[in-house]
């Protein structure tokens, strides 16, 4: 009981602790495909914590809510953590609380908050990034449950340590058609939730053309270090589900000795780093897509969840 305690606390750690380096590494690498200098890539610890030491501005017109979407985008992560496999493949507490549409609905709840503090602050560039935030989630959610139809025909699932063991034991040839498609579906998924190019760019600060960034102009302090936060452990989050279920399921702790987690720390983390050399390439080689681009962009990806489900429908 002990040593399972132990596995779910490190999980959160390393949730907490590594999801800020990734954004780091991220943008290092992006700065070096481009020929620029960059940050280190332990910015984004220097920025969180200057954040959090700074003193926090709240408007007197904004109401309960903008003060408690930070902790609420926050905390729902973490939530999250514990439902999927970051660093074991046997299931910790609360593996069987929720499946993927749970950490959907989990996730919505947190951009949900975030949108109506946007809103609160009748800041009208808050309000033009919340809407523009919900379109492009409203036109990526049909993507999504098409996604989650495909993987509940294929590991007769949709309990991500369940999806992730019929991965490494599989029933059907990992490089099926309906599997490389259905990668290809969340990948799009993930580079539109997480404001990446080409849908969004994380490093504009023209208010006009914000999507997501756009949604925590009015926070200071330490609540603008909560929504970054929050932010770098959404990412977290959902590359994991990419990597550690879908694309590369292997390397995980079996046991709860020390040692196993350690490693697959390590492993985790290299998995990751691959991902994030895709992601550098991606937005580096492509331009941010006009606003009304992003539909063809959504539509795309859709047309490739359907294609990925009617392989898997037919046996391919």
């Amino acid at each position: 009981m002990a040593w399972m305690i132990a596995a779910n606390v490190l999980q959160l750690a390393v949730a907490l602790l590594m999801s800020p380096l990734l954004a780091g590494i991220l943008n290092r690498l992006k700065e070096f495909i481009q020929a620029k200098r960059g940050p280190s890539i332990f910015q984004p610890y220097y920025d969180l914590w200057k954040r959090f030491h700074k003193d926090e501005v709240v408007s007197q017109e904004t109401t309960w809510i903008f003060r408690a979407a930070p902790y609420v985008a926050f905390v729902t992560p973490l939530l999250i953590v514990p439902l999927i496999p970051v660093l074991t493949t046997y299931p910790l507490f609360f593996a069987f609380v929720g499946d993927m549409l749970a950490v959907g609905f989990i996730f919505g709840l947190g951009s949900f908050f975030l949108v109506l503090a946007a809103v609160d602050t009748a800041n009208p560039y808050g309000a033009m990034g919340a809407s523009r935030t919900r379109m492009v989630s409203f036109l990526l959610e049909p993507v999504a449950i098409m996604v989650l139809f495909t993987v509940s025909f294929a590991a007769n699932s949709t309990i991500p340590y369940i999806v992730q063991q019929v991965w490494v034991h599989p029933p059907v040839s990992f490089f099926a058609p309906s599997h490389l498609l259905l990668v290809v579906a969340f990948v799009a998924i993930l580079i539109g939730e997480s404001g990446k190019i080409p849908v969004d760019n994380p490093s504009g600060h023209f208010e006009l053309a914000m999507i997501d960034e756009s949604k925590s102009l009015e926070y200071s302090g330490p609540g603008a270090a909560l929504v970054k936060w929050a932010g770098y452990l959404r990412f977290f989050v959902v590359s994991i589900v990419l990597v550690n279920v879908l694309v590369s399921p292997w390397g995980l702790a079996s046991t709860t000795s020390i040692g196993p987690l350690l490693l697959a720390i390590a492993l985790v983390f290299v998995k990751l780093l691959v991902l994030l050399c895709v992601f550098a390439i991606i937005e580096s080689s492509f331009a941010k897509l006009r606003l009304f681009r992003i539909s063809d962009y959504a539509a795309g990806a859709f047309v490739v969840s359907l294609f990925a489900m009617l392989a898997r429908a037919v046996g391919a």
